[in-house]
């Protein structure tokens, strides 16, 4: 694909380093492959997933093309061999049956565990630092699902523990309040990604969401080609995203009968971009990104 840049017109301060610790083989469980930003500022990690049968290679080489500002990039490889196949060709989770038919229901939990310890090491303080609403994930087809399932993951968790934390503090603070005329306030830390992108991937749950939390306010772009395209997104499948996730946002294709569901052109792309526009933040300066214009396609 073509080259595709954004310019930055503005930002925000952050308290993270500067330079965040590349992440650290020891403390992943499957391989990956690590690209600090181009420009010298890891201030956002664009996470990229593969789709079945895949690695994390090219999903590599695709997340440097991008060159956005301030963010790094890390592809992770899927932690299954796909069985009986002797190329190297990955999947997220168990996805075939014993005579080799795709499940109708498969089990995420192998994927999203394996995700769990990846973002534990890359937020610690002590290791990468990454703020978790710096942290944007790309996922295509069951690397899309996987995202979208683990986005829920981290709100529902991360929002158990914020809470517990709130009530401890204000527990902790009723002799204090008591002292002034009004109680010192902490910021709450985020308990959510920076984004979701999935590429024709489904939520495998339909999730019945509770409240509280309620749905995740994560950004989520949905993008596809409409049926008979496939990989798709059907009505209840985007039925059952806006279920779960409160900001979503659609990017139609058109449609495709044969050839790749990823975008192919730089009007597919350009969606995608402007949406990370939005949401990639900047140091210090003022403003948000834009697209530039005079793209090759």
């Amino acid at each position: 694909m073509p080259e595709i840049h954004l310019r930055t017109s503005s930002s925000q301060p952050s308290p993270s380093p500067k330079v965040k610790s590349p992440p650290k083989p020891t403390s992943n469980p499957t391989p990956f492959s690590y690209h600090p930003s181009d420009d010298g500022t890891d201030e956002n990690l664009l996470i990229l997933l593969h789709g079945l049968g895949d690695t994390h290679i090219p999903f590599s080489k695709l997340g440097k093309q991008f060159k956005l500002p301030q963010t790094a990039v890390l592809a992770i490889r899927a932690p299954e061999q796909i069985p009986y196949l002797y190329t190297e060709s990955y999947q997220w989770y168990p996805s075939f049956s014993p005579l080799g038919d795709l499940l109708t229901d498969p089990n995420p939990t192998p994927a999203l565990t394996l995700l769990s310890t990846v973002l534990d090491h890359l937020t610690s303080p002590q290791e990468c630092a990454w703020p978790l609403d710096r942290i944007h994930l790309f996922g295509f087809a069951q690397g899309g699902s996987v995202a979208l399932e683990f986005g829920l993951r981290v709100w529902r968790e991360r929002e158990k523990e914020r809470k517990k934390e709130e009530e401890k503090k204000e527990n902790e603070s009723e002799e204090m309040v008591k002292e002034r005329s009004a109680p010192i306030l902490t910021p709450p830390s985020s308990s959510s990604l920076g984004s979701i992108i999935s590429i024709s991937g489904p939520l495998l749950s339909y999730p019945t969401v509770p409240t509280p939390p309620g749905p995740s306010p994560t950004p989520i772009l949905l993008v596809y080609r409409p049926p008979p395209s496939d990989p798709s997104l059907s009505t209840s499948d985007l039925t059952a995203i806006r279920k779960a996730y409160s900001n979503v946002r659609e990017v139609r294709m058109p449609v495709k009968i044969q050839g790749t569901a990823m975008p192919s052109s730089r009007e597919e792309w350009e969606g995608i971009m402007r949406f990370w526009s939005e949401r990639l933040s900047r140091r210090q300066v003022e403003g948000v990104y834009e697209v530039l214009s005079g793209m090759n396609g």
